[in-house]
């Protein structure tokens, strides 16, 4: 029940930088986790970073020292910091938030790496 907002997609050039951040509002429950996921086209959606209210952090493999994902429990947010983009990176992120009352996703927020 959880209303979910991302921002800060855009296009970018290989190596370049994008900073992406998730809003939750509404019902307060209990969050168990928060994280980013990505979906380009003709792919399966799949999990880029993931972030606990303890702060321990989960990432794929394939960004894995260029994302860093981190959060502000107070502020109910959490944000995407991605360097050394690929254009393999292109895909629509979006943010997922799941807590005792269920799963609630953002409308997704595009990412295009091009030169």
């Amino acid at each position: 029940q959880e209303q979910v907002v991302e921002s800060g997609g855009g296009l970018v050039h290989p190596g370049g930088s994008l900073r992406l951040s998730c809003a939750a509002s509404g019902r307060i429950d209990t969050i168990l986790i928060m994280g980013w996921f990505r979906q380009a086209p003709g792919k399966q959606r799949e999990l880029v970073a993931s972030i606990t209210p303890s702060g321990k952090e989960n990432y794929a493999d394939s960004v894995k020292g260029r994302f860093t994902i981190s959060r502000d429990n107070a502020k109910k947010t959490v944000h995407l910091q991605m360097n050394s983009l690929k254009p393999e990176d292109t895909a629509v992120y979006y943010c997922n938030v799941a807590g005792t009352a269920g799963t609630s996703w953002g409308q997704g927020t595009q990412v295009t790496v091009s030169s």
